[in-house]
C-alpha cells in the first residue's frame, strides 16, 4: 500500500507498509520545532557540534488546508510545521523564524533499525543515538580506554566515539518492512534510544524524507535506485591482490620477490608517488598531486612496463592543496580556494604539522579545473589505472564557499568530492576501467564512487576501532546502495606503541580474500611495523590468499553483475536473504558474499574455533567438504582456514570445491 496521511480530529496520522509510523495528537506531539545556535569545534577533521536550541510552544493545533497539506500550529501562533505528502515523499517546513525540527516515528515491538550509513560499531542502530556528520572516526573509537584517551589527550577528541564516522548517511531501515531517507545534508541525528520511537532531529527548518516499503532486499533494492546506478569494478582488480607499498623505488624489487614467490597481483599501489613528508603522527604524503621525480625516478617507464604485465599502477590523491606544493600557488591565483571570513585570503586547514589549502568544489571553474589539470592530465594521462581518493570530511563551518553555507555543505562535500572523481575519469573514457576508491560519504556519493574502503582501522582486534569494524562497514553501507567495500588489509593506524601482530595480518588476509577487491596498506608508521613480505609466514600467506582471491573472480564477476542489475551489494547482512530468520537481525561479524557464500573471519586474537549461525539451507565447509545443518556451531578455525560455507547447489559449487582442496 502506498505512503498516505490521514486527518484525525486534532492531528493526523502517516501510515506506511500497512502500520501508523507517525501519529500526532495534542497530548502527544510527534513533531516540534525550535531555534538552534549551533557551536562547531574541529581538529584535524574530528568534530564536535553542541546547540543552544530554544524550544518553540507545542505543535497543539491542526487542520489540512486547500492544497491537502496538513498545517500545525502552537496555541499562540508562534510556531507552525507545514505537512505535506507527495506520493512517497514527505516534506516539512516549519514557520520562520525556527530552524529544528524534530520528529518521532512509532516503532512496533520487536522492530529492529539498521543504517545510519558506515557505521564501524553497531549494525543495529536500537538502543543508540547516531549524530550524522562526516568526520575522521578516530581512533580506538572507546572513551574510556587507553588507546582513545590517549589519542584525544590534547584536546582533539581525536580518539572518536562508536558514532564517529567517514560516511554517515541519513537512512533507516525497519524490519517492520519500511525505510525512510532524508534528502537533507545539514546536521542530522537518529535517535532509538527510547522504545518504540525513532527520533530524527535534522538542524534544518526544511525536511524532505522519501518513503519506501518491502522486505528488506526490497528496501535495499528502492534505495539503490534512489541513489543511482552501481558502477562496475574493473575486471583487472578481480585477479590478484593490489600491492601497498610506499618505499620509492625499492617498492618495485619487492613486488618483484612476491611474484616471485607465486603472488597473484593486479596491480601495485604507491601513495607515495607524490613524495613524502615524515611527522610525529608518521609518514606522511606530500600533497602536490603530480609525479614526485626525486622518489620515482623511472615511474613512467616503471608503469609501462608493469602494464604490459597485465599489472595497474594506482597513486593517491586527495581534495587539498598543500601550501609548500606547486599547485598551490596556481589554485590561489585562480581564486579556487574556500576564502577565511575576515579576507579573500585562502582558508588554510591545519592536517598536523602542514597546512593546506581547501580547493572549493562550490566553484564550478574549480571542479574542472581540478578534474582536467589535476585528476586527468597528471594522473590519468600520466598513467594511473586507479588512486586512493582520500579525505573530503575536513570542511570546516567557519569559512566562505563560492556558493552555499559550509553547514550545510560539510556532509555534501564528499559528493561533491566523487563527482569530480567520476568527471575525470569519465572525461578519458575510462569509467569502469579505473579503480579509484574513497571512505568519506554522504546521500549522493553512491551514484558516483564505484569502491568504498572502511578508512583507517588501527593494527589490532580491538571492538570498535580493529579489523572487525571493516565487516560492519560493509554491511551497513550495503544497505544504503554503496555494492562494494574493502579495507586496508593490515589495518592503518599505528600510535602509542600499538603495531601489528603477524597474526593479525594473517587474519586480514583471509578476509581480504573474501572481499571485492584485496589490497594491503604499510599503514602510517611503516618502519615500525611488520609488512607482508617480513616474514616467510607472512610471504606464504600473501601467496596463498592472494591466489583464492584471484580464483574467486568469476563469482565476483557474478556479484558485480548482479549489483549493477538488483542493487545488492556484494557483502551482504545475513537477513537480506532471510527476513523470516530474527536470528540474523543483530549478526554483524559474519557476511554472506552474495547468496552462495557465508564468511565468518575471525576477528579476535588467538582464536582457534568461532561460533557461527548458517540460516535455512544446506551449507557446506569449504576447506573439509564436510555438511553443516542451519543454526548455531563451533567451527574450527585455525589460522589458514576461516568459516568459510557455501552452497552445494549453487552453480559456482565446482569452484568453491575446488578453491577449498
Amino acid at each position: 500500500m502506498a505512503a498516505r496521511l490521514e486527518c484525525k480530529e486534532e492531528g493526523f496520522d502517516l501510515l506506511l507498509a500497512g502500520r501508523t509510523i507517525l501519529c500526532h495528537r495534542p497530548e502527544a506531539p510527534a513533531i516540534s520545532t525550535a531555534s538552534g545556535a549551533p557551536r562547531v569545534s574541529m581538529v584535524r577533521g574530528n568534530f564536535r557540534l553542541a546547540d543552544d536550541a530554544v524550544a518553540a510552544e507545542p505543535l497543539t493545533r491542526s487542520n489540512r488546508d486547500g492544497s491537502g497539506a496538513i498545517a500545525l500550529a502552537s496555541a499562540d501562533g508562534s510556531a507552525g510545521v507545514a505537512v505535506t505528502l507527495a506520493g512517497a515523499r514527505l516534506i516539512l517546513a516549519a514557520k520562520t523564524p525556527h530552524d529544528r525540527l524534530t520528529i518521532d516515528f512509532a516503532l512496533a515491538e520487536g522492530d529492529v533499525l539498521w543504517g545510519g550509513g558506515e557505521q564501524m560499531s553497531h549494525l543495529v542502530l536500537d538502543g543508540r543515538t547516531f549524530p550524522l556528520w562526516t568526520s575522521e572516526p578516530g581512533v580506538g573509537r572507546e572513551p574510556g580506554t587507553p588507546l582513545t584517551d590517549q589519542a584525544s589527550a590534547d584536546g582533539s577528541f581525536a580518539g572518536g566515539d562508536y558514532w564517529t564516522t567517514n560516511y554517515p548517511e541519513p537512512t533507516v531501515l525497519c524490519s517492520g518492512g519500511w525505510a525512510l531517507s532524508l534528502a537533507n545534508t545539514e546536521y542530522a541525528e537518529f535517535d532509538a534510544r527510547a522504545p518504540g520511537t525513532l527520533r530524527i532531529h535534522v538542524w534544518s527548518g526544511a525536511v524532505v524524507i522519501d518513503l519506501f516499503e518491502g522486505a528488506p532486499a526490497d528496501l535495499v533494492r528502492q534505495l539503490g535506485a534512489r541513489f543511482g546506478p552501481r558502477h562496475a569494478l574493473p575486471d583487472w582488480a578481480l585477479g590478484g591482490a593490489v600491492v601497498g607499498l610506499k618505499q620509492g623505488e625499492a617498492s618495485f624489487e619487492r613486488l618483484e620477490a612476491l611474484i616471485a614467490a607465486g603472488a597473484a597481483v593486479s596491480g601495485l599501489w604507491c601513495e607515495d608517488w607524490v613524495g613524502v613528508r615524515e611527522t610525529s603522527f608518521g609518514r606522511r604524503l606530500f600533497w602536490d598531486w603530480q609525479w614526485n621525480a626525486a622518489r620515482y625516478p623511472d615511474l613512467p617507464a616503471r608503469i609501462a612496463a608493469l602494464k604490459a604485465r597485465g599489472i595497474r599502477f594506482l597513486g593517491y590523491v586527495n581534495p587539498y592543496l598543500a601550501v609548500d606544493g606547486a599547485l598551490f600557488p596556481e589554485a590561489a591565483a585562480r581564486g579556487y580556494f574556500a576564502r577565511r571570513l575576515d579576507s579573500d585570503a585562502p582558508y588554510l586547514v591545519d592536517f598536523g604539522e602542514f597546512e593546506a589549502g581547501v580547493v572549493d568544489f562550490t566553484n564550478p571553474a574549480a571542479c574542472d579545473w581540478f578534474a582536467e589539470e589535476v585528476m586527468a592530465k597528471r594522473m590519468l594521462d600520466f598513467g594511473l589505472d586507479g588512486w586512493m581518493a582520500d579525505f573530503g570530511e575536513y570542511l570546516p563551518t567557519d569559512l566562505r564557499l563560492f556558493d552555499g553555507d559550509p553547514m550545510a555543505e560539510h556532509n555534501r562535500w564528499p559528493v561533491r568530492w566523487a563527482e569530480v572523481n567520476a568527471r575525470a575519469v569519465a572525461s578519458r573514457g575510462k569509467t569502469g576501467a579505473v579503480l579509484w576508491f574513497m571512505r568519506a560519504g554522504h546521500t549522493g556519493v553512491q551514484a558516483h564512487c564505484p569502491l568504498l574502503w572502511a578508512g583507517d582501522q588501527s593494527v589490532d582486534f580491538s571492538r570498535h576501532d580493529g579489523i572487525g569494524t571493516v565487516i560492519t562497514a560493509a554491511l551497513s553501507s550495503g544497505l544504503v546502495g554503496n555494492a562494494f567495500s574493502h579495507s586496508d588489509v593490515g589495518g592503518y593506524t599505528s600510535l602509542f606503541g600499538n603495531v601489528r601482530s603477524e597474526e593479525l595480518i594473517l587474519r586480514w588476509y583471509e578476509l581480504g580474500a573474501f572481499s571485492p577487491v584485496f589490497r594491503t596498506h604499510e599503514g602510517n608508521r611503516p618502519d615500525d611495523n611488520l609488512q607482508i613480505d617480513s616474514t616467510p609466514a607472512l610471504i606464504e600467506g600473501f601467496v596463498r590468499w592472494s591466489r583464492v582471491h584471484a580464483a574467486l573472480a568469476p563469482y565476483v564477476r557474478h556479484l558485480v553483475a548482479e549489483a549493477q542489475a538488483s542493487g545488492l551489494p556484494a557483502q551482504r547482512a545475513l537477513f537480506l536473504h532471510h527476513p523470516g530468520d530474527r536470528e540474523t537481525f543483530t549478526i554483524q561479524d559474519q557476511f554472506l558474499y552474495g547468496a552462495d557464500v557465508m564468511v565468518a573471519p575471525v576477528i579476535e586474537a588467538g582464536a582457534v574455533m568461532r561460533r557461527v549461525y548458517l540460516p535455512q539451507g544446506e551449507w557446506r565447509h569449504l576447506w573439509s567438504g564436510k555438511p553443516y545443518a542451519p543454526g548455531w556451531h563451533d567451527v574450527p578455525a585455525p589460522l589458514g582456514q576461516p568459516p568459510v560455507f557455501y552452497r552445494p547447489e549453487s552453480a559456482f559449487a565446482d569452484l568453491f570445491a575446488e578453491i577449498g582442496r
